[in-house]
């Protein structure tokens, strides 16, 4: 299935996410929490019925520049996210490395959300 409208991404704030959609159609998400100046990004998802189409890539890159633009700094958990990086130099400078105390701090941060949620 290719698209037959130009994908748009958009930053949720509410729901600590990156959007890409297919004209109306969400068609995946990477998720990120904000330390400080960092944004954290821990999970990327592209649904099944847009597979293979790079929508993955145009997300990450619009939301890295998103990321840019606001002064923020990125670190990567999101498998997806980090491979990316390896391959776009060009967000080098504002990378940050995964450390155990962000991991810690981010483990920490999803399950105190989670606790919310129910």
């Amino acid at each position: 299935m290719t698209p037959s409208v130009a994908p748009t991404v958009r930053r949720v704030d509410a729901r600590h996410r990156y959007e890409i959609l297919v004209g109306d159609t969400s068609a995946g998400f990477t998720a990120y929490r904000d330390r400080d100046d960092r944004r954290v990004f821990h999970h990327t998802e592209i649904g099944d019925d847009f597979a293979g189409q790079g929508l993955a890539a145009l997300l990450v890159r619009e939301a890295l520049n998103d990321v840019r633009a606001s002064g923020r700094r990125i670190v990567p958990v999101c498998p997806y996210v980090a491979k990316f990086l390896t391959k776009h130099d060009e967000f080098d400078d504002i990378t940050d490395p995964v450390t155990p105390e962000v991991l810690a701090w981010l483990e920490d941060e999803l399950s105190h959300s989670t606790r919310q949620a129910r």
